[in-house]
């Protein structure tokens, strides 16, 4: 078969070459962003005062030129211009705090570092390192720099990188949706693994992969269209599909087959050159947090210590009191006018209490404004959307911006909740969970989360518990911030549950 001729043209050099353009666009943009943050961390500086302010900005541009180095090498260290992004990107926004507070005090080493040499002898052993000091230290005394404008520089190198960011993988999900750096992937597998992946696949865009069918075991099963993807062929096929599809990833789902057919596959997959990643027979147990260790030469797979640290908790707690109590604070004028709009459109209270099950399997009563028909509220599968009968016109608008779920700040004062966690679920729902389904009992329930902010959110919450295993494996302070920043935008753009 004669290859397909290479596309010409700027669409095709994007779509060749789309990773590494948008690796310097996101360089050069991270360096517009951090000069900016230093422009106006400057002029700030100069509104408050003190030492170092009267400086003119000519003065701080060495020090915003080392800024700007310091910074995008961190953001490089920390992972940040990796092509491969995480569930929802949360580990990118993680990694811009940890490296802007890096940086930051990179930078303060720094200044005191590359002072100016001054008087010190060139010769010598040590004249070399002197000449080089020379070569790069700074004209002006570090002493002489507006404490204010240090911090708040980067403090807004932060901010703005995570509002770029926060746009820039909006962008990039918006090409990917049209196909335009997506990366050509084959599912080697029909079964219930295979389709798993394939439903990941078309919710998370992010993930830059562009499915083109599945690879069946079977010769009865090509050509069948299995959840609009078809069966392009058969395992003795490979060799003569990844060339023709332009294959650069192919993901073996083959978990219930024997060993011997999983490594033919790898093998003839090295032999083609191509990418692959196998999902592992006990993949159930591997969705969790687990630690390979070797016995002499056999991987043993364990479970690191699942128990959350207590000062860690008891920060977490804190954070609940202080923003819970702030946001009723703020909130109370929309408590007023959501109250009354309740009354006046349908009968009934303006709260609803309803049983859920908590942390550790407990269950207690979440508070939320009422937004359903009294006589047609109770215990049964949530609304998956808008126009679902049993919601009232005012309880259409406190949905669609999840105004809502306002009343739980109540039980995080009480306890009960969190600001961040998975989603509290009914009882006869966790009537029926598996172990791995238990896993999200293990923290407390929270108002926001990763499901709730994900693509998965209009559906039910326990066929898409990846997203709380993972909170549940990784949480921190730092991950329930990341999470609270990204709710405002879900809820600022009116994408919340319905």
């Amino acid at each position: 078969m004669q290859p397909r001729p290479r596309e010409r043209g700027m669409g095709g050099f994007v779509r060749r070459h789309f990773e590494s353009l948008m690796l310097t666009v996101q360089v050069v943009v991270d360096l517009g962003v951090i000069l900016v943050a230093c422009l106006v961390g400057f002029l700030v500086g100069q509104r408050v005062g003190g030492l170092g302010s009267e400086l003119p900005w000519t003065v701080y541009r060495e020090v915003w030129a080392l800024v700007a180095a310091v910074c995008l090498v961190t953001f490089h260290g920390f992972g940040m211009y990796s092509p491969v992004k995480s569930l929802l990107n949360v580990e990118e926004f993680k990694a811009i705090a940890k490296s802007t507070v890096v940086s930051f005090f990179v930078m303060l080493t720094l200044t005191v570092l590359l002072r100016t040499t001054g008087q010190a002898p060139e010769g010598g052993v040590l004249g070399p390192l002197v000449q080089l000091h020379r070569m790069v230290d700074l004209n002006i005394d570090p002493n002489a720099f507006s404490r204010v404008t240090i911090l708040v520089t980067f403090l807004l190198i932060g901010f703005f990188t995570t509002v770029s960011r926060f746009f820039s993988f909006k962008f990039i999900q918006n090409l990917h949706r049209q196909g335009i750096g997506s990366r050509n992937s084959l599912i080697i597998g029909t079964g219930p693994t295979a389709l798993w992946l394939q439903r990941k696949f078309v919710l998370v865009p992010t993930l830059g992969l562009r499915l083109l069918g599945f690879v069946s075991p079977r010769e009865d099963e090509v050509g069948r269209v299995i959840n609009r993807t078809t069966v392009r062929g058969t395992f003795a096929e490979l060799e003569e599909l990844v060339p023709r599809l332009r294959i650069s990833e192919v993901f073996v789902a083959l978990p219930e087959e024997e060993e011997e057919v999983v490594m033919g596959v790898t093998e003839r997959l090295e032999a083609l050159g191509v990418s692959y990643r196998v999902v592992p027979r006990f993949y159930h147990l591997m969705s969790q947090r687990v630690r390979i260790e070797n016995l002499d030469s056999i991987p043993l797979i364990t479970r690191p210590d699942r128990r959350q640290n207590p000062l860690q908790a008891v920060g977490k707690r804190l954070l609940d009191l202080l923003l819970a109590s702030v946001a009723l604070v703020l909130t109370a004028p929309v408590f007023a006018v959501a109250a009354l709009l309740i009354k006046r459109d349908s009968k009934g209270p303006v709260f609803y209490r309803q049983v859920r099950i908590g942390k550790d399997g407990k269950p207690f009563k979440m508070y939320k404004f009422r937004t359903m028909y009294l006589h047609l509220s109770g215990d049964a599968v949530a609304p998956a959307t808008p126009e679902d009968p049993r919601i009232t016109r005012v309880g259409r608008y406190l949905r669609r911006y999840s105004l809502d779920e306002l009343p739980q700040l109540l039980n995080v004062l009480f306890g009960t909740m969190s600001m961040v966690g998975p989603r509290p679920e009914m009882p006869f729902i966790v009537a029926t969970y598996g172990p791995l389904q238990r896993e999200r009992l293990r923290a407390k329930p929270g108002i926001t989360g990763l499901w709730q902010i994900s693509f998965a959110r209009n559906e039910a919450i326990h066929e898409n518990i990846d997203y709380d295993i993972y909170y549940v494996e990784h949480r921190s302070m730092l991950l329930d911030i990341v999470i609270l920043f990204l709710t405002v935008f879900a809820v600022v753009k009116g994408t919340g549950a319905h």
